[in-house]
């Protein structure tokens, strides 16, 4: 099976070295392509028999399962590129993009999978959507590969935005929560940024791996950790009263943005 992949930038890029690192796509059967081709050779650097396409159309016509890794304006501007026949299989990895809207305009066999930056540690969930088309080849092909660098887990469209912004969207969004907690132990504990952010990554990763080890579930932590009349305790009043709509509102503005996204791509 030889796989292509279309746009090397931050997913692209993950995506190849992951496949690759992991062992699900021997670095023979893979084809990579960007516009700027600086960045497609930074990913040859490290695996050297991986395949560099010149085209769009080289990357369609070479390979069976083909990944569209660029922004949701630009699939437009791609797909005019390529034509896979109705025996390939092309993938979308952004929510606006359905495949519905793949499936109107290829006569391909379409899947959407939106991955995460944590499958680059084969960690973390890949979000799934099948189109009507897609055979069981292709799905069971798909789901073993992700299965190498993470959770596959099946979505509906109706709920793809905010499982989105939970596997997808979410190291970053809690990366930023987690800057603020490190600034404000610098401001009212007087510690050092270095300090606060090792101390920040290694509490995370012993967070991680009580969930991993499924320890504790998430309500269980809390329980653990906050005893009665401690500081946990005040720390966690202090976030109730503070909190406020703070999760409703990053929801509402990513679902706004996945609607105006939608709104604006013209196939």
């Amino acid at each position: 099976m030889r796989y292509g992949i279309i746009g090397t930038g931050n997913m692209g890029s993950m995506l190849a070295n992951a496949f690759i690192s992991s062992g699900a796509v021997d670095a023979n059967d893979l084809t990579i392509y960007n516009r700027t081709r600086k960045k497609a050779e930074w990913i040859k650097n490290q695996f050297k028999e991986i395949t560099i396409a010149d085209s769009v159309e080289e990357v369609a016509r070479d390979n069976e399962v083909i990944f569209i890794c660029v922004k949701p304006h630009d699939y437009k501007d791609i797909l005019s590129q390529c034509s896979p026949s109705a025996t390939q299989c092309l993938v979308s990895i952004t929510s606006p993009v359905s495949v519905d809207d793949l499936e109107r305009i290829t006569s391909c066999q379409v899947a959407r999978v939106v991955p995460s930056i944590t499958n680059r540690a084969f960690s973390g969930v890949s979000l799934f959507t099948y189109g009507e088309r897609i055979s069981n080849f292709y799905k069971e092909e798909l789901l073993s590969i992700f299965s190498h660098i993470s959770t596959p887990i099946e979505i509906d469209e109706e709920s793809i935005r905010s499982a989105s912004d939970i596997v997808s969207c979410g190291p970053a969004f809690i990366s930023f929560l987690l800057e603020n907690m490190i600034n404000a132990a610098q401001e009212v504990g007087g510690m050092s940024k270095d300090k606060a952010t090792q101390l920040t990554e290694e509490m995370m990763i012993g967070l991680g791996t009580l969930l991993e080890k499924r320890t504790y579930t998430l309500p269980e932590l809390m329980e653990k950790v906050t005893v009665k009349g401690g500081v946990t305790g005040e720390g966690i009043k202090a976030l109730e009263e503070n909190v406020g709509d703070l999760f409703l509102e990053m929801f509402q503005a990513t679902h706004n943005k996945h609607k105006e996204d939608k709104r604006t791509i013209h196939f």
